[in-house]
């Protein structure tokens, strides 16, 4: 407070100091005053020796205008009153201040153009034309300052918009604004403004690209990302924020795409099928905060894997087929494969053995044919695999199975399992004796098959004991028209061993045995005499056999097993006897074995100069050479017989080979050499090396299989031709075929 004082005591020694001053200077009108502030008095400083401060008009009178002061002075000598009006006259020396520095403007984007906005005004303590006369900004493309002045005359600048904000283009402006008050030189105060654009929602998203296009293949796992779409909001604060949704989606996108609403991934939900949907197209849609939105379009092309197998569809079929018939349509039938490119180019095959072939007509239909006749008695059903690949990575292929079944026509005559058939029967035989059977097929089926036998009424018969016989059988199926064949049959009688051996030599007829001489001085094995034997039979049932059963005098002659010759044992001497009665034992090889003796009388005589003796058993010589005749003549006409016969056989075998030229397997004598077919059994019986048998081969084996041995010579036992004549016809009426 005292402070105060101190300085309201200050203050009127100034006053009166001015007045002083005044008053000696202006001497006109005394009691009214002007004065500059801040002027100092030299007077008054050197009285007091001390300057009082410079005089301030913004302290004594602020804003006051104008700065007037009122005060009275007391004189002395004489004594007065002087009332004293002082005017305090303002100087520039003051600049304008703002009271703050930095100024925030938050101004919305979509202000218009021409928008006012007060800014804070300077202040200027000085007064008049020092104060603040004018604000100016420093250069901006967006505001203009503009001065309002209010009724008490102060003066406020405003902020002029003259082009409109856009936050997304620049959300923040500064400049400088200045004030400059009247005086000269001016003085002038500066402040900082900043303008934050405030974001409204005026823009929409916008995606990076209008139209997306992406191939995915149809075998993509589910939840595989398919897309990424990504849109961007200039705007900021909720509306920059963008959510993503499927707009105007069908219910097939909507259960097989999904996309997420913040990120943009478009992610797989359902599998994919080239064959049914090839592409889509999705239409994106991206939403603000404030509700605008953006759409893209995105295309999915789905890519096609060679994910099907190619499909057959029959049409027709044909089964079954008739054989012998070219080029028959067997089956029609379609290939195709839904998938594209090389995926869906199919080829179709068959097996490259089968008799058949595949030939397209139209797209994608094909024909399997018969390449050639087929013959069903070859193969009577085809099993035909037709293959369908198709051309993708990795290839595909189907597989149709189908049995063509071939039908029969009569194209196959009845055959018999042989050319010829041979047949054994043994003699004496009963009537009605099943001795064999021939058999024919038919290749052919059903009716075709179906064979009735016949039987050829001629046959041809041996002209010596009937030991064979031969007639045709035919065959002849039931196809339209008729086939028939024939085959060869030839009986073979067989030989039983109903004949004992007969002894040629020497003759046993009862009458006296015939007498051998042997001369003492003989040496071991000299020929006695030859027992000759025959036996009607044949084969091993003929093979004869010779022992010596009895002896007068044992160990002296002996008897060869195999050709009946009866020769000396051993050195005659003087003790032996001089009569010897041999019996020998001819026997056949037969089951079971026949046999039959022959006696021989041996008389030892010391030369054939010695006179013969009679036995007194032995019957006269003349019956005895009458009988023995006899049985030569029959030996001599057998060996005549065997000779024509072979003559005879050879000129039939050479009739034969030239008429087969004409009728081939209509020979009824073995083919080859004919002297292949005999065998030389010389030594096993009693004739010499000049008699052979016949053998009978099966025709046409070419295997020389051994079937039976008969005699060529003939039988001259009891049981004649005749027997044998008589039966043959009903063995040959006895015979049955079956088929």
């Amino acid at each position: 407070m005292e402070n105060g004082r101190a300085r309201t005591q200050q203050i009127r020694q100034v006053l009166l100091l001015f007045v002083l001053l005044g008053m000696s200077q202006a001497g006109s009108e005394p009691g009214s005053f002007s004065v500059a502030e801040e002027m100092q008095s030299r007077e008054f400083c050197r009285q007091s020796g001390k300057g009082p401060g410079a005089k301030d008009r913004e302290e004594l009178c602020g804003s006051i205008q104008p700065c007037v002061l009122h005060f009275q002075v007391l004189m002395k000598n004489p004594t007065q009153f002087l009332q004293i009006e002082l005017q305090v006259r303002d100087i520039n020396d003051h600049s304008p201040i703002f009271l703050e520095k930095q100024m925030l403007l938050e101004i919305p984007e979509n202000s218009p153009v021409g928008a006012v906005f007060l800014l804070e005004s300077a202040k200027d303590l000085d007064v008049g034309i020092n104060a603040v006369k004018t604000y100016t900004i420093s250069p901006n493309s967006h505001f203009h300052i503009k001065m309002r002045v209010n009724p008490d005359n102060r003066k406020y600048p405003e902020l002029v918009l003259d082009r409109a904000l856009d936050y997304e283009e620049r959300p923040e402006l500064s400049f400088i604004l200045t004030a400059l008050d009247g005086g000269s030189p001016p003085r002038s105060g500066t402040a900082l403004v900043k303008v934050v654009v405030v974001d409204i929602n005026d823009n929409s998203p916008e995606f990076e690209q209008a139209f997306y296009e992406v191939k995915i293949p149809e075998n993509s796992i589910l939840g595989s990302l398919v897309l990424t779409v990504s849109a961007w909001d200039l705007d900021s604060g909720t509306n920059g924020e963008i959510c993503y949704t499927l707009s105007h989606a069908s219910e097939d996108i909507r259960k097989t795409f999904e996309i997420n609403q913040k990120s943009g991934d478009i992610t797989l939900t359902a599998p994919l099928d080239f064959e049914t949907i090839e592409s889509y197209s999705i239409i994106i849609q991206a939403t603000d905060g404030g509700g605008l939105f953006g759409k893209s379009t995105v295309r999915i092309q789905v890519m096609d894997v060679n994910d099907n197998a190619p499909e057959i569809t029959v049409s027709s079929i044909t089964s079954p087929i008739p054989e012998n018939t070219p080029e028959t349509v067997v089956m029609v039938f379609s290939i195709q494969d839904i998938d594209s490119g090389d995926n869906g180019r199919i080829v179709c095959s068959i097996p490259e053995d089968l008799p058949f072939v595949l030939k397209s007509s139209v797209e994608n239909y094909y024909t399997l044919e018969t390449e050639r006749p087929l013959d069903r008695e070859s193969t009577a059903e085809y099993n035909i695999t037709i293959t369908v690949t198709d051309l993708g990575i990795p290839r595909l292929k189907t597989e149709y199975n189908t049995t063509v079944l071939v039908s029969d026509i009569n194209d196959n005559a009845p055959a018999f399992t042989q050319t010829s058939y041979t047949m054994f029967v043994r003699e004496n035989n009963s009537p009605a004796l099943h001795i064999g059977s021939v058999s024919a097929t038919d290749r052919d089926s059903g009716t075709n098959a179906q064979t009735t036998a016949t039987c050829s009424p001629s046959g041809r018969w041996t002209t010596r004991p009937c030991t064979k016989f031969e007639f045709r059988v035919g065959a002849t199926d039931r196809g339209s028209p008729a086939l028939s064949s024939e085959a060869l049959v030839r009986v073979l009688v067989l030989d039983a061993n109903d004949n004992s051996p007969f002894v040629l030599y020497p003759l046993q007829n009862g009458s006296a045995p015939c007498t051998e001489l042997v001369p003492r001085a003989a040496e071991p094995g000299y020929l006695v005499t030859k027992v000759v034997a025959v036996d009607g039979d044949s084969g091993q049932n003929a093979w004869l056999s010779y022992q010596l059963l009895k002896a007068t005098e044992p160990g002296l002659f002996g008897v060869w097993a195999h050709n009946g010759e009866v020769r000396t044992a051993r050195l005659l001497s003087e003790r032996d006897a001089a009569k010897h009665r041999l019996v020998v034992l001819v026997k056949d090889n037969g089951e079971p074995p026949r046999s039959v003796t022959a006696t021989l009388q041996v008389l030892l005589v010391e030369g054939f100069s010695q006179p013969y003796l009679p036995l007194p058993e032995a019957a006269p010589a003349q019956a005895q050479t009458e009988s023995l005749t006899v049985y030569l003549v029959v030996a001599l006409a057998s060996v005549s017989s065997l000779f024509l016969l072979s003559v005879l056989l050879l000129v039939a075998v050479r009739l034969c080979r030239r008429s087969r030229a004409a009728s081939v397997g209509r020979c009824l004598v073995p083919e080859g050499p004919f002297p292949g077919h005999l065998v030389d059994v010389s030594g096993t019986g009693t004739l010499s090396q000049s008699y052979q048998y016949e053998v009978c081969l099966t025709g046409g084996s070419g295997t020389n299989e051994f079937k039976f041995l008969k005699p060529v010579i003939p039988n001259i036992q009891a049981k004649g031709p005749g027997k044998n004549s008589e039966e043959n016809p009903t063995l040959q009426n006895s015979f049955e075929f079956n088929f």
